[in-house]
C-alpha cells in the first residue's frame, strides 16, 4: 500500500527548531510535487510550504525566512526544517505528495500528520 509517514514533531519552546520528515513508500515509481500543510485547533488546514519535482519552492508568508522545505528523491522523502518557532506555528503538520505508483499516474496522497507544539 502507498503510504506517507511523517515524523519529527514534538514539543519545543519558542525560538527553537524542529525538522519534520515524510517518507513515501509502497510501489512508488516517481514523486511529483510535495507539500507540507498544517492545521491549528479550530482552524482551516493551510499550505505551509511546497516543493516541485524540479526543486522550486514556495512558502506561506508566515513562515518565510524561518522554514525550509527540501527533498531527497533517492529516499522518497521530503523535509521541513523549522527554525525560530513561534507559538502560532503550533498545529498538526501533514505531508502531501503527488505519487506515481504501480497502480496509476500521479495521484495526491496525505500522511496522517504529526503534532508540533510550540510553547511560549
Amino acid at each position: 500500500q502507498v503510504q506517507l509517514v511523517e515524523s519529527g514533531g514534538g514539543l519545543v519552546q519558542a525560538g527553537g527548531s524542529l525538522r519534520l520528515s515524510c517518507v513515501a513508500s509502497g510501489g512508488i515509481v516517481s514523486i511529483g510535487g510535495m507539500r507540507w500543510y498544517r492545521q491549528a485547533p479550530g482552524k482551516q488546514r493551510e499550505l505551509v510550504a511546497a516543493i516541485t519535482s524540479g526543486g522550486s519552492t514556495n512558502y506561506a508568508d508566515s513562515v518565510k525566512g524561518r522554514f525550509t522545505i527540501s527533498r531527497d528523491n533517492a529516499k522518497n522523502t521530503v523535509y521541513l526544517q523549522m527554525n525560530s518557532l513561534k507559538p502560532e506555528d503550533t498545529g498538526v503538520y501533514y505531508c502531501n505528495a503527488d505519487l506515481w505508483t504501480r497502480v496509476s499516474a500521479f495521484v495526491g496522497y496525505w500522511g496522517q500528520g504529526t503534532q508540533v507544539t510550540v510553547s511560549s
